[in-house]
């Protein structure tokens, strides 16, 4: 589906002007209902629908529109834009996680915020300038005099004060016991934006997976692309922190590129052929083949 567009038709496309019958005939529209029943509907719901379409043109001639109604009318599911994906274009599913977005919920309590701010001020990265100036600077002028010292120089901006402390009880006080509860969740929000490259809109299939090794798995409806929008974002809410998030994590969409669906990216290893082999013959020879001649050859080695 990913391919050269110039030689793709529609699958409802008059068989006279198609070029690729296997894929088109039998290929595609396969892939398709499975992913209906998979993915959709469930094999639940498609089952029944499917009895259903069959008892009602038992021995009649439907045609492709008969069906399309019948699955819709069994089910009550709006299909519309799944018939018009998979049967009347040419698109394919190439839907990725463009950027994924990390949100802790900031309790207000300086014991808590202000160690957390310090934490991540030094897990910054320092400017080549003031990491060059370490070097070759042996002595401020504060280290020379310390008479310099003055209020902005020797507070300790990462330390709670009295008044932090006092201010984050008024704080506290003024909150319903619900709103404090939700403060006090260490809740974890994921904003992540998925990009629609391929153009064909499906569900999409989200995987949090965890540091304890437990997985949550969150169905969002192709719905969320009614408005046929290039892009759309979601934000999700767990209650660990996620260490891996794969988009379509059981291949049920036919995503033609999976090396954009992992946050953090994932590297994909891969190989290329350095010298060739003249005298290989693998690429002209069929598995039957090609295991026909090894067994020639184990017979060969046997017999000296």
């Amino acid at each position: 589906m990913g391919g050269d567009k110039s030689r793709i038709s529609p699958i409802m496309t008059n068989s006279e002007s198609i070029y690729q019958f296997g894929n088109n005939a039998y290929g595609k529209p396969a892939t398709a209902l499975n992913i209906l029943r998979e993915t959709i509907m469930g094999r639940e719901l498609f089952d029944h629908a499917f009895k259903e379409y069959s008892r009602r043109w038992a021995f009649k001639h439907p045609s492709p529109a008969d069906f399309f109604r019948s699955m819709e009318d069994a089910s009550a599911v709006d299909l519309d834009w799944f018939w018009r994906g998979w049967f009347y274009g040419t698109d394919h599913c190439d839907i990725n996680m463009k950027e994924v977005k990390w949100f802790q919920i900031d309790t207000k309590n300086p014991e808590i915020e202000k160690p957390f701010a310090q934490q991540m001020d030094e897990e910054e990265p320092l400017d080549i300038s003031i990491e060059r100036d370490r070097t070759d600077i042996e002595q401020t002028f504060i280290e020379r005099d310390p008479s310099l010292n003055d209020f902005y120089t020797t507070r300790d901006i990462y330390k709670p004060t009295q008044l932090d402390k006092q201010e984050y009880q008024d704080f506290v006080a003024g909150l319903e016991e619900e709103e404090l509860r939700t403060l006090n969740s260490k809740k974890n929000f994921y904003e992540i934006t998925f990009q629609r490259d391929g153009g064909l809109i499906m569900p999409l299939i989200v995987e949090f997976e965890f540091e304890d090794g437990s997985t949550d798995v969150r169905h969002i409806p192709a719905e969320i692309w009614k408005r046929d929008e290039p892009s759309v974002t979601k934000v999700f809410i767990t209650n660990q922190p996620a260490i891996q998030i794969t988009l379509d994590p059981f291949l049920e969409t036919a995503d033609v590129d999976l090396s954009d669906n992992y946050w953090p990216p994932k590297p994909t290893p891969s190989r290329f052929e350095l010298y060739k082999n003249r005298n290989n013959r693998g690429g002209r020879e069929n598995p039957m083949q090609r295991d026909q001649r090894n067994q020639e050859l184990q017979s060969e080695g046997g017999s000296k």
